[in-house]
């Protein structure tokens, strides 16, 4: 019976890849010239570091063109609010989301359902396994993911007849 799956994943590599190009610009441009604006990494969470808001807008548009030159959709950061730390400088941490969670599973599942294609959906941990007896139907399937899921990126694998 052919199958794939429906996942949402990041490339750390290029993520990471994505950062130094960023703490790299920022070293030497000239409006950050003397201030401690950088951008750090742990885990899956971006920790941005600037003197003020200002420069902490200017970290993150500089962070987000380098990943999207690099090929990382941007609907993966969760942004968190920024914060004062010591003085007036601030921080703010973003987080990089990867796999799908409970409650957007239900959501494809349903929607999935709701086509009236002749097609099952499985919730399988952090992903979703499609199956059905056509590979034509799995096909329209992934057309219908495609159209409506617009709020965090999803990729289809293991694609087997």
């Amino acid at each position: 019976m052919p199958s794939f799956d429906i996942v949402s994943e990041v490339n750390d590599v290029e993520v990471r890849n994505a950062l130094e190009q960023t703490n790299k610009e920022v070293s030497t441009r000239f409006d950050f010239k003397g201030s401690d604006a950088r951008v750090e990494h742990a885990e899956k969470v971006l920790t941005l570091f600037a003197d003020n808001d200002f420069q902490l807008e200017q970290v993150k548009d500089i962070l987000t063109a380098k990943l999207t030159k690099r090929g990382v959709d941007i609907r993966c950061l969760d942004e968190a609010k920024s914060e004062k730390v010591s003085g007036n400088k601030v921080k703010q941490a973003i987080t990089v989301r990867t796999g799908i969670s409970g409650d957007e599973a239900k959501k494809i599942v349903k929607l999935i359902k709701d086509s009236k294609l002749k097609v099952q959906a499985a919730i399988q941990g952090d992903e979703v396994r499609v199956s059905g007896a056509k590979r034509d139907t799995l096909q329209e399937a992934i057309a219908v993911i495609r159209k409506q899921v617009t709020d965090y990126p999803v990729q289809f694998q293991n694609f087997r007849d």
